[in-house]
């Protein structure tokens, strides 16, 4: 049998200068090369990926809780270029160094922040959220989802305050509705299933205000300048994935100098957990050799 996840080795929080505590989740040893994930919409530190893999190829996987997400304090009105800034003291605080990233879903707009600011040696953006309101999108949204890129360009105040309403209960049943079988098979497979419905809930523990804030940011125009993104990038999404990207990263790939562009058959938004080892050794190749 497929194991998609396992439970953390590490769980634990840490406080910055600020006071807020940043919640985070480990895998694999500690003296292991560094890799953050930022992850996907509304899901807090425990769901990891690459269960038995990160161990063989000795990474320190660190899952990271977005302020409001999970047991991160609530930063209102963040930025962007805030998260980049909690997730360089936390490497300092927890001796990350300069480590890859890895960002998922709604957490790559999040990742590809910390590239653009530095705090990553390389990134690897994996089925994320791409960047919907970019003009060359406008004609290729569905309807719905143009209407809510539209609602929050015009009302970003309202539009997070309609975010604000969603549940855990809302977001499973969104995300079960919109993939394919194939995705299916990874997602409902019970071990996999508690996991992921455990992170829901507790990303919605302290309400949906955090991700209210991270879907906001990530269905607006994106502030950082991807063509000056310097550490290597790659990009990967699956065929079948109709969620994140309307063109499966291929214009992201374009504005990022020498990303990487792999799409990969046969799966969709599951692709972090069916081709962990795939991801995690290509993003080693390219890493620097002690992520100092």
């Amino acid at each position: 049998m497929t194991v998609y996840v396992d439970n953390p080795a590490r769980l634990g929080e840490s406080r910055l200068c600020d006071g807020r505590l940043l919640g985070w989740a480990e895998w694999g040893p500690l003296d292991g090369v560094p890799v953050l994930l930022s992850p996907g919409a509304a899901t807090s530190r425990w769901l990891g990926f690459g269960a038995g893999v990160v161990e063989a190829l000795g990474v320190r996987l660190v899952s990271v809780d977005r302020p409001g997400l999970g047991a991160s304090t609530p930063a209102p009105g963040r930025t962007f270029s805030d998260f980049a800034g909690d997730i360089r003291q936390l490497c300092v605080l927890r001796g990350l160094g300069h480590p890859a990233v890895v960002g998922n879903s709604q957490g790559a707009p999040f990742a590809l922040a910390c590239a653009e600011e530095g705090v990553a040696s390389v990134l690897a953006v994996v089925s994320g959220a791409d960047e919907v309101a970019a003009p060359e999108f406008a004609s290729a949204l569905a309807a719905d989802l143009r209407g809510l890129v539209e609602r929050t360009a015009c009302d970003p105040v309202g539009a997070e305050e309609f975010f604000a309403g969603f549940t855990a209960d809302a977001m499973w049943d969104m995300v079960m509705a919109g993939s394919p079988g194939c995705d299916l098979a990874v997602y409902q497979d019970p071990d996999f299933a508690a996991v992921y419905r455990r992170a829901l809930d507790e990303g919605f523990v302290q309400g949906a205000a955090g991700y209210a804030r991270d879907t906001v940011l990530s269905m607006g125009r994106w502030p950082f300048a991807l063509d000056e993104i310097t550490v290597p990038v790659e990009i990967w999404y699956g065929e079948r994935d109709a969620s994140h990207s309307p063109d499966n990263g291929a214009l992201l790939a374009t504005r990022i100098p020498g990303a990487h562009h792999r799409v990969v058959p046969g799966i969709g938004g599951a692709l972090l957990w069916t081709h962990s080892e795939s991801i995690l050794t290509s993003l080693l190749e390219k890493a620097s050799p002690f992520n100092a």
